[in-house]
């Protein structure tokens, strides 16, 4: 048993609206949702991975790769199901006492980094849980034309002005307590983990696809180039 007993949650519908069939569309010469199911059972933190699923294609693919599934209940399928009752449930079915939730729209997150976050979670003496952000520097303006982070009449440099940090839904880290007593992944005092904003690629539309299918044949190559 890994010393830390993390339980990862990963959550896969079989449909999807925005990019129909994006959790099984091949990336990169194989599925999708193989890529993080790898990346986790690679982590030397988490024990073990539970794919949330009513898809029977992803389920065998899962536990092929060594995961291991809960089916979804009727009553939490389609679209217009958030995240907490599917983590309710998730919990409901399984014991421990730490998990780290992830999606399969997140290939490019690697296992050092997720190590990196469950390792900066267990030592945080303040947090309640983590959640990994991404670092932005740029002038941003909500959608009434007010600027939210500098003032356009200063003209700062972007690299002077205060950061933005964008919670990019690729990791979060938390106990069985913070949840039952929030109802959420995110406690009260959250630690912001700050993740590459290329490793916190998240597929939403077909650009994301396409972006994160270049990125991870760029790393495949690369990796290809240093074994000789």
């Amino acid at each position: 048993m890994k010393a830390a007993g993390i339980t990862a949650l990963v959550p896969m519908r079989e449909r999807s609206e925005r990019l129909p069939n994006k959790n099984v569309r091949p990336l990169a010469g194989r599925p999708l949702f193989e890529w993080i199911i790898e990346t986790l059972l690679a982590s030397e933190l988490v024990e073990t991975v539970v794919v949330n699923t009513d898809s029977e294609v992803i389920a065998e693919g899962v536990e092929r790769l060594g995961g291991r599934t809960l089916w979804r209940p009727e009553e939490l399928r389609g679209a217009s199901v958030d995240m907490r009752p599917l983590i309710a449930y998730d919990l409901e079915q399984l014991n421990g006492d730490r998990f780290l939730q992830t999606h399969c729209t997140n290939p490019l997150l690697r296992s050092s980094t997720v190590d990196r976050a469950v390792e900066a979670y267990l030592s945080a003496n303040n947090s309640d849980c983590l959640m990994s952000v991404t670092r932005h520097q740029s002038r941003f303006y909500d959608v009434g034309g007010h600027p939210i982070n500098h003032d356009p009449g200063a003209l700062e440099r972007t690299q002077d002005l205060d950061p933005v940090l964008e919670e990019n839904s690729c990791l979060y880290v938390f106990s069985r307590d913070v949840f039952q007593r929030h109802g959420h992944r995110v406690g009260a005092r959250p630690l912001l983990f700050e993740i590459d904003p290329l490793e916190a690629v998240d597929i939403d539309e077909e650009h994301d696809f396409q972006l994160a299918e270049a990125l991870m044949e760029h790393r495949l190559h690369s990796e290809r180039i240093k074994e000789f």
